[in-house]
């Protein structure tokens, strides 16, 4: 998998409409009349939903750089003859996130490291907790840390806060890091495929407090994680990433807990650069993910 960070002055084309004949045809011959060079491009048809889903990463021919407008205005025609939603997007532009957290913050600091080292082409603009755990760590790396405690009763007032966080740092990006707390329906939908969120892949099957413990009383013999998209649906959302591991007898509900945490970090950091890379696209109550 190919990464963008290094990739000057490219950009990030993605596309996705009904499914027919000619479209890889024309998207290729459309660059090709604007000097301009492929450098990664997939594409997939659909043939349960009928749609087709392309993502295509392409640089100048020659010295000269490409004019984002230019290829704009050109590539509307295109587009409203192929019926196409389309988004384009400079490569090397970070995406802006909020990381959310609560009192467990192996996810956070897993980010905050990737991100760091320019493993993760995001900028984090902000975090904010329930608690205030992890300000002394958030703060380190330079970042705003926005306590927000929330009760019953004050879930509406601090929901409105979390939200003006995102407005004001004009942010892309919800990243839920083991944030333990549920979202309302209007967040969910004012932020439609624009939250991340990480959670053991026990669920349904071991639901509430404790999920390793309740998975080692039940001898579970593999253990995982899964990212998705938030929905107003609890944990319904589309699916970005997944792993898992295998796990036997000889191993404690801690060592369930640390090795549960590794594989939860690991998949939050994939399924957060896929969606900042422009390799996940939407396809109902799927995703498609160009690896």
């Amino acid at each position: 998998m190919p990464a963008l960070a290094h990739c000057k002055d490219c950009y990030v084309l993605t596309i996705q409409c009904p499914d027919t004949v000619g479209i890889v045809a024309a998207v290729s011959t459309f660059l090709a009349d604007q000097k301009a060079f492929i450098k990664e491009s997939a594409h997939y048809g659909d043939p349960d939903t009928g749609r087709f889903f392309m993502r295509t990463v392409f640089r100048s021919a020659n010295t000269n750089a490409l004019r984002e407008d230019e290829i704009t205005s050109g590539f509307a025609e295109l587009a409203q003859r192929f019926e196409m939603d389309w988004d384009l997007f400079e490569a090397n532009k970070k995406v802006k996130a909020v990381i959310a957290v609560s009192k467990f913050g192996h996810c956070l600091n897993d980010l905050l490291h990737r991100v760091q080292i320019g493993a993760i082409p995001v900028e984090v603009t902000a975090v904010v907790s329930n608690h205030d755990t992890f300000r002394d760590l958030v703060e380190w790396h330079e970042i705003p840390f926005h306590h927000l405690p929330i009760t019953a009763d004050t879930k509406a007032v601090q929901e409105e806060k979390l939200l003006g966080v995102i407005a004001e740092t004009k942010s892309d990006l919800l990243v839920l890091a083991r944030y333990m707390q549920v979202l309302t329906p209007a967040t969910c939908d004012q932020l439609s495929g624009s939250i991340i969120n990480i959670h053991h892949s026990f669920l349904p099957g071991f639901k509430g407090a404790r999920p390793y413990h309740q998975a080692h009383a039940r001898g579970v013999k593999i253990i995982g994680a899964t990212a998705h998209y938030v929905t107003s649906d609890l944990d319904e959302g589309p699916i970005i990433e997944q792993a898992v591991e295998r796990v036997d007898h000889t191993l404690s509900p801690e060592d369930l807990v640390l090795l549960g945490q590794d594989i939860e970090s690991s998949v939050l950091s994939r399924a957060v650069r896929w969606h900042a890379e422009r390799r996940v696209l939407l396809n109902d109550s799927k995703t498609v993910v160009f690896r």
